[in-house]
């Protein structure tokens, strides 16, 4: 005969394990051996997760830095109408979540040809780092030997809160007009 102790442990863990059966129990504990006990209790087998071929990877976002070449101020200015004609189509996709250009000093007005450009930043949703590598390369800036896409640096990004920029009403500027 099991002591009083054993017996309580017994019938309150076989009361635990029952609670988590998707049956009640039929039966009472003999309390003679700890099979008794999980006999009665079903465990249901979660359906494991792969990864098949056909799934494709998860997009999340990134914060992606990319440095101008050296001396790629004058081509910057040059194809920069055709670089913000081609944004349109990313940002209604939902690629690019924002982006704009990366100074070396704050700006002294808002002509553009005065801007000291050091690169550009964007926030891209994409499911790997060659995956905004294959879509910083198919940019003008990229083409044309602005952007150093080689060098950029890419993060895994969990944005904490979005704003709009007061008194921007435009999504995309036009690149020829003095702001």
């Amino acid at each position: 005969m099991a002591s009083p102790h054993l017996r309580s442990f017994a019938a309150s863990t076989f009361n635990r394990l029952a609670f988590l059966s998707s049956k009640p129990p039929t039966s009472k504990p003999s309390f003679g051996s700890f099979s008794s006990i999980i006999s009665p209790i079903r465990f249901q087998q979660q359906p494991i997760r792969t990864m098949s071929s056909t799934e494709a990877p998860k997009k999340v976002e990134w914060l992606v830095v990319i440095p101008d070449f050296p001396g790629a101020h004058e081509k910057r200015l040059e194809v920069r109408p055709q670089h913000f004609g081609g944004l349109k189509p990313a940002v209604d996709s939902g690629l690019y979540k924002m982006g704009g250009a990366v100074l070396n000093e704050p700006p002294q007005g808002s002509d553009p040809t005065k801007f000291s450009f050091a690169g550009s930043t964007i926030v891209i949703s994409a499911a790997s780092r060659e995956e905004i590598k294959e879509v910083l390369r198919n940019d003008i800036y990229a083409k044309e030997g602005v952007w150093d896409v080689e060098n950029a640096q890419m993060w895994p990004f969990l944005c904490a809160f979005r704003f709009p920029v007061p008194g921007q009403d435009e999504k995309f500027p036009d690149p020829n007009t003095k702001q």
